[in-house]
């Protein structure tokens, strides 16, 4: 799916349970609600988010992080984001909103960890 500059992908996970939702674009008020709408319609257990290819992120994407992390909850469901830029850490480091997911450098790190 693309939306103004934004490409969601939905990619298999190696267990059952897990679904990859990749990213490519910028994460901005013009698009998230495609982003949101992505992760709220996800139903497997265990979401990982590949930000690998996203170059920025704005406050309104920051606050659609925190609509899925709080829909994954409500949910019973794990939220798992990797391949975040260092511009992107640090933003969610200052918000705060780094602590609300575990985080890895890459998908491969992520998905060794379920194990």
């Amino acid at each position: 799916m693309i939306a103004n500059g934004l490409v969601v992908e939905r990619i298999a996970g190696v267990r059952e349970d897990e679904q990859i939702i990749r990213l490519r674009g910028a994460l901005t008020l013009n698009n998230l609600f495609d982003f949101q709408t992505a992760v709220r319609a996800e139903t497997h257990k265990i979401q990982i988010i590949d930000f690998s290819e996203v170059s920025y992120v704005d406050s309104a994407g920051v606050g659609s992080l925190i609509g899925g992390f709080i829909a994954a909850q409500k949910a019973g469901r794990r939220l798992i984001l990797v391949g975040l830029n260092e511009r992107v850490k640090v933003l969610l480091q200052m918000t705060n909103v780094a602590n609300l997911f575990p985080t890895y450098e890459t998908l491969s790190q992520a998905e060794a960890a379920l194990v």
